[in-house]
């Protein structure tokens, strides 16, 4: 079997959720499947950025323009993107629709990514997606049957060593873009009532709705006990996971929510939001809020950094809970859609 992947949010060093995704289906099918064929496809703007990755010897590269990149039995948009129905059969991964659902972009970033879903779910034969509550909007928002849906739940990858309970700081880690469907403003707010000597440290790059976020930051009371240090690479997260007390994640809409996995496989007490799919993914092993009262955000961040035998309880969950996801879970049922389609 030849099956070409639209790869191009894989490359790079500032990988998104996305981004993240796509690497760890791409590499983890070739080392699964040697006996196969894959061509990793890149949109021009990242073709050659990509030679500086080094691919599995089962592994081509192709130009993905207009939908198309050679021949192939099966084509995956690993970004919810189809561009043409010039191959056999199709796959598409769908990892959220918080742009048609809220006030979270432009109306025109909303009209093209409106326009690029619907067409990318009819010319599907079957779609992926990354939690049951995404698979819900693609039925609901979409108009797709559920006979075409398949859930395909992200994985992570757990730390060598953990952090002793000792060694951690009084501080509260959250882990993502600043953007207004995050939820940060809030956070921050609610984490003035924290009692003193408590940090704040919120690693993400700028997005929408930055300006506001940012501006809240300066005019808090605890200006001098938050830290938005921007993206941070690699080692520097690990360090960051590796130091805090607590994970705060009140997030208004979330596909799946990927820093989740990683604070609780890291070991530390999540507090999260009580919709879309976070409560799908963090289980029994989170402290979950109602992200739109700040009254519910503030308890729970008391609780937590109050109380060390609920963050110990917590991280012991996490830890049980993030041990039942996987990448190479995630691509074996990736594999067998493909089974479905390819005899």
């Amino acid at each position: 079997m030849k099956i070409a992947l639209d790869a191009t949010y894989s490359v790079g060093w500032n990988l998104s959720g996305v981004g993240v995704y796509s690497r760890e289906i791409l590499i983890g099918l070739a080392a699964a499947h040697p006996e196969a064929r894959f061509l990793p496809c890149y949109r021009p703007h990242r073709l050659l950025r990509s030679f500086r990755d080094p691919l599995p010897g089962n592994c081509s590269r192709r130009l993905l323009w207009k939908g198309w990149a050679g021949a192939a039995d099966l084509f995956h948009g690993l970004n919810q993107r189809i561009d043409s129905t010039r191959y056999r059969r199709n796959v598409s991964t769908f990892h959220d629709l918080f742009v048609m659902s809220g006030d979270y972009s432009t109306p025109e970033f909303r009209r093209r990514f409106s326009e690029q879903a619907r067409a990318a779910a009819e010319r599907s034969d079957l779609i992926i997606t990354v939690s049951h509550f995404t698979a819900r909007q693609v039925e609901q928002l979409l108009k797709v049957e559920p006979s075409r849906i398949r859930v395909v739940q992200h994985g992570v990858r757990r730390p060598g060593e953990l952090a002793s309970v000792a060694s951690r700081e009084r501080m509260v880690l959250f882990v993502g873009a600043l953007q207004r469907r995050k939820n940060v403003a809030r956070l921050v707010e609610a984490f003035e009532q924290v009692a003193p000597g408590w940090q704040l440290v919120l690693a993400g790059s700028l997005g929408f709705g930055s300006e506001e976020i940012l501006a809240r930051i300066e005019a808090s009371p605890r200006r001098a006990d938050i830290r938005a240090p921007g993206y941070v690479s690699d080692a520097e997260l690990e360090r960051l996971y590796q130091r805090a007390s607590v994970f705060a994640f009140p997030s208004l809409d979330e596909g799946f929510g990927m820093p989740l996995l990683d604070a609780m496989a890291h070991g530390v007490p999540v507090l999260t939001s009580n919709v879309s799919a976070l409560p799908e993914v963090s289980g029994d092993a989170a402290l979950l809020v109602d992200p739109t009262g700040l009254g519910s955000i503030v308890e729970g961040l008391r609780q937590l950094t109050e109380d060390a035998n609920v963050r110990q309880q917590l991280a012991q969950r996490g830890l049980a809970r993030s041990g039942e996801f996987s990448w190479e879970k995630a691509v074996e049922k990736t594999w067998k859609v493909y089974q479905e389609l390819g005899g």
